[in-house]
């Protein structure tokens, strides 16, 4: 078996399965189930002055008969006193010495406020911090979260203050509303971080009742935005993590977070970067016995790559992800369709005829069956028949010669060089 024990920033893990700072961190009882399920960390639920949570707070989408693939919140920090959860976490830690448990800091934009709450926590024995600059509503109209996190300059001042106070790794949570993320990454470097994670909810309204007129969810018939999470993010997420990866001057681990629900998702974060991950949505839904087949599942994946441990897997992607003028405009790809596999449903046929490049033809054989066939020449590879196919193996991409390699950089390079 692969070793999935990892060391995030200076954190000691037995594996990369961290819960993030949400409602299933909320209390030592929690944590601890969590840990006896198997999981190898989690950010306790942000603490901070404690606030009132609304009722009711939560909200999903449900897709094509899947269940919450988006998942929608308007709930706040912890409303539970500072000294009780710092009570739970000495004992959770005392009970679980081997586990990671990292506490998740809100407070106001002031050099006191992060000193002490930074000495309250250490003090309680956690193995490291997280500041949450991401949460998207009900803070950030109180200068803090997503107010703080969208301000490079404030992310870079507090996180400098709460390293002068920390003997522990701190990690900046950043917020994905704002158009580039890699700013206040790098804010977070040049204030000391030692480590970031992301990505926080993003801003949503997760839907209107269209019989009440309602916002869903709603307070007695008032509705707010809220922070949006699940299977839906997985993209924007990975895709923010993979940026911040790719960026030489952000060189400091990433805890990826955002619609992992599997182990195939946190391979795919870990290889795009992530030396840890966390999981929200998913244990919502299913559980903390989820953690089982996640780590069952990276065990065998990494068995399969003769993968010693799961440190061995971090950013082998990451090379990869560039930006488009690197990409090789001679390089193509053409749909194939499998007469055998096929079963004449004609959704490619309609959605290339409809919407992409009427290149796959509806012919008739010499004993009159209907069949569908790809025009080779018009094809450019657009993988649409291959995405709307609702069979496996019925429509294959396949790769063609098609002269040397030639970016959109070097096309251009070439357009302007003078002649000699």
């Amino acid at each position: 078996m692969a070793d999935l024990r990892v060391n995030f920033a200076g954190i000691q893990a037995p594996n990369p399965f961290w819960l993030a700072s949400a409602p299933p961190t909320n209390s030592g009882y929690q944590v601890q189930r969590a840990f006896e399920a198997g999981w190898g960390g989690a950010v306790w639920k942000t603490l901070g002055d404690p606030v009132i949570n609304t009722s009711s707070r939560f909200a999903a989408m449900h897709f094509n008969g899947q269940r919450v693939a988006g998942f929608n919140n308007i709930e706040l920090i912890t409303d539970r006193p500072l000294e009780v959860n710092l009570k739970e976490i000495y004992e959770t830690k005392k009970r679980f010495p081997n586990h990671a448990v990292i506490a998740s800091l809100m407070v106001e934009p002031k050099q006191e406020k992060w000193h002490e709450i930074v000495k309250k926590v250490e003090a309680a024995g956690v193995d490291g911090l997280e500041l949450n600059f991401g949460c998207p509503h009900g803070m950030a109209e109180r200068g803090m979260g997503a107010a703080s996190g969208q301000v490079p300059e404030l992310v870079e001042k507090q996180t400098r203050w709460a390293k002068e106070a920390a003997n522990t790794p701190v990690i900046v949570k950043l917020t994905p509303n704002i158009t580039d993320i890699t700013a206040t990454a790098w804010a977070a470097v040049q204030g000391g971080a030692d480590a970031i994670s992301m990505i926080n909810t993003i801003n949503s309204l997760a839907g209107v009742d269209l019989d009440s007129w309602n916002t869903v969810p709603n307070v007695a018939g008032k509705g707010a935005h809220g922070g949006y999470c699940g299977p839906a993010v997985k993209p924007i997420a990975l895709n923010m993590v993979a940026e911040c990866a790719r960026n030489p001057e952000i060189n400091i681990p990433i805890s990826g977070i955002g619609g992992i629900s599997n182990w195939k998702d946190a391979a795919e974060f870990i290889l795009m970067g992530a030396g840890s991950v966390q999981v929200c949505t998913a244990a919502m839904h299913h559980g903390f016995s989820i953690v089982e087949d996640m780590i069952d599942g990276l065990n065998n994946y990494l068995d399969d790559k003769q993968l010693a441990s799961v440190e061995e897997l971090i950013g082998r992607t990451v090379p990869r992800y560039s930006d488009w003028g690197n990409l090789d405009l001679n390089y193509k790809i053409v749909a194939s369709i499998n007469k055998d596999t096929c079963i004449n449903c004609n959704k490619c046929h309609i959605a290339c005829e409809d919407t992409a490049h009427q290149c796959i033809d509806m012919l008739t054989s010499p004993d009159g069956n209907k069949y569908l066939q790809v025009r080779e020449e018009d094809c450019v590879g657009c993988n649409l028949c291959s995405i709307v196919c609702p069979v496996d193996g019925a429509i294959d991409m396949i790769e063609i010669p098609n002269g040397p390699p030639m970016t959109w950089n070097e096309r251009q390079t070439a357009i302007e060089q003078p002649i000699a």
